[in-house]
């Protein structure tokens, strides 16, 4: 490959990455995928993965190129499906239009493409190449793929907490830390998740409720409702059932209640719409590790976890956590107001270690998203 083909590659491929996040918010459990056809140098076919059930980037893209797909490159940013779920075989598509070339940013590690896709159309004479942007294509999809790879979602801690370092005062009360342009980004972080997960506590002391706010989300009115038509599925970790059912994030719709309880219990929540599942634990205390493997079975790409310091320090020092995104507000809330983990260290070696990947303002707050660094071995 020429030096100048493979700046043309990179080129069509950042444009079918730009068109793939426009699923950021609709397309769960599926990936987000964007696919830009090319002939003779002209842009003829373009398209993203919108929705499950719906066609794929490549098919939306094939129909916009037409015959003018005949002998033209595809770029897409995942490798092309080969077998029959919702939709048919999108490496079949590309065989049917008879491109000459396809360019995928990255092997799908679905096990049931997993390479098959790109073999699909070697087999039927077509150039392939792949690892074009990968890494923003992983990035992308790192729910998706730690799903695949590993049956688990990828789990994201939100926290908000004050210079000093505090979430809540003492008393537990913690709204607002941050101001309304923080709470924006944190609205789209809840309608990109598959899974908004919290606790009984926050539930109980703040009224939290876990929804997607539309007028909060500082989108666009075509995304917007993209985001609102599928939201996410709210979890209640709820160990002794301390939360009544008339509570506001019960009345706020249907809800996943994980406890450690009798079935006897599952009637009464199952006659409200929501469903109450029985997991193992101790002291009432869920087994953590044993919901993400259920929500991971359930097509859960990627959960928000929005909880006190309890429950996120638990989740911390089970070593569950694959991203934090910390927002820190322009206040002090003293000394005896509550920490950002319930996270009890004694010796300097037992710090968790953070990766700091992005620092930046948002309105009067800032965000910092850092990620577990690999402990060291002794």
């Amino acid at each position: 490959m020429t030096p100048e083909q493979a700046v043309l590659d990179a080129h069509y491929m950042a444009r079918a990455l730009e068109l793939a996040r426009r699923g950021l918010y609709s397309t769960h459990p599926n990936p987000r995928v964007g696919c830009v056809i090319v002939r003779d140098g002209q842009v003829v076919g373009e398209g993203w993965h919108v929705r499950a059930g719906e066609p794929h980037a490549e098919v939306h893209a094939l129909r916009g190129a037409g015959e003018r797909a005949r002998g033209a490159t595809a770029y897409v940013t995942l490798e092309p499906c080969s077998h029959h779920g919702r939709t048919p075989p999108c490496a079949d598509a590309l065989v049917n239009a008879a491109v000459g070339r396809v360019v995928a940013a990255m092997q799908d590690p679905n096990p049931q493409v997993a390479g098959r896709g790109l073999q699909r159309l070697q087999g039927a004479g077509i150039a392939v190449h792949s690892g074009v942007l990968e890494n923003e294509a992983r990035t992308l999809n790192l729910g998706f793929i730690k799903r695949m790879e590993t049956g688990l979602p990828y789990v994201r801690v939100k926290l908000a907490m004050s210079l000093d370092g505090r979430t809540a005062m003492a008393s537990g009360e913690s709204q607002w830390i941050t101001g309304p342009d923080a709470r924006a980004a944190v609205q789209r972080l809840r309608a990109q998740s598959s899974v908004v997960l919290t606790g009984a506590d926050t539930v109980l002391i703040d009224n939290a409720r876990l929804t997607v706010r539309p007028d909060e989300l500082g989108l666009g009115p075509d995304v917007t409702a993209l985001a609102v038509a599928r939201p996410p599925l709210r979890v209640l970790i709820d160990g002794r059932l301390r939360v009544p059912l008339t509570a506001s994030f019960f009345a706020a719709g249907p809800a996943l209640v994980a406890a450690c309880a009798t079935e006897a219990s599952v009637p009464e929540y199952r006659e409200q719409g929501h469903e109450l599942l029985n997991l193992p634990g101790s002291g009432g205390h869920v087994d953590l590790q044993g919901l993400l493997v259920e929500l991971g079975a359930r097509g859960a790409n990627e959960v928000l976890v929005e909880a006190g310091s309890r429950l996120a320090g638990a989740f911390a020092r089970l070593g569950l956590v694959d991203e934090f995104q910390i927002f820190i507000a322009g206040k002090f809330l003293g000394s005896s107001a509550r920490p950002l983990l319930d996270l009890p260290l004694v010796q300097m070696s037992e710090a968790l270690e953070l990766n700091i990947t992005d620092i930046r303002a948002v309105g009067n707050d800032w965000r910092v998203i850092a990620y577990p660094a690999p402990r060291r071995s002794v």
